[in-house]
């Protein structure tokens, strides 16, 4: 292939999430940065627009990626989104957010601190046979819940901060919140996964 015709398909490809560089694009930068203060503004399902987001499927994280200012950024504010004292949560997906990237923030309860932790391109390997119901909220689903019926151990293939492979078996709660989060980078949200309608968060 010729290089013009190379370059020309790497300047069609920055159209869309990726471009040859493998860096975020364009339009992600945007709303990486977009408004004010560290908060991002959530996508909810109540917006036709968020909507439609919410249900596509994100696209992979790159290792370029984890090296850029946007990055740091993007973890940075997706951190204090979450933690947001009029809207906290326990996990989050950069879908949520607007960016369709296969990355999510999960708060280890099953650690010391409890801390929140960022997994890239997470995907779960194994789920036990082992499930329980338990009530489900989600920022992009404000002021209601509903019972969702979970795997109570996984385990979870994914990319740490140094893009590194790594696999973890993960139980209870924490496993819990993984299976949400990563439902997310598919565009599925928990009312897919309950058959009773969701009523208001106590």
């Amino acid at each position: 292939m010729e290089k013009k015709t190379i370059l020309a398909a790497c300047a069609a490809a920055t159209l869309a999430f990726t471009g040859c560089s493998g860096g975020f694009s364009a339009a992600e930068e945007e709303t990486i940065h977009a408004g004010k203060g560290e908060i991002m503004r959530i996508l909810t399902v109540g917006n036709p627009a968020d909507s439609l987001v919410l249900r596509q499927k994100a696209a992979p994280v790159t290792g370029r990626m984890l090296r850029t200012d946007d990055y740091a950024v993007l973890r940075r504010r997706m951190r204090a989104t979450v933690q947001d004292p009029q809207n906290t949560g326990v996990g989050i997906a950069a879908p949520q957010v607007g960016i369709l990237r296969r990355m999510i923030a999960v708060q280890r309860f099953d650690k010391p601190g409890e801390p929140f932790e960022f997994y890239l391109n997470p995907e779960i390997v194994e789920s036990s046979a082992e499930t329980a119901p338990g009530r489900e909220g989600c920022l992009s689903i404000p002021g209601l819940a509903g019972t969702v019926v979970r795997a109570q151990r996984i385990v979870l293939r994914y990319r740490d901060e140094r893009f590194a492979e790594k696999t973890e078996t993960i139980d209870g709660f924490t496993a819990v919140i993984f299976q949400h989060e990563t439902d997310h980078l598919d565009g599925i949200l928990y009312t897919d996964r309950t058959d009773e309608a969701p009523t208001p968060e106590e």
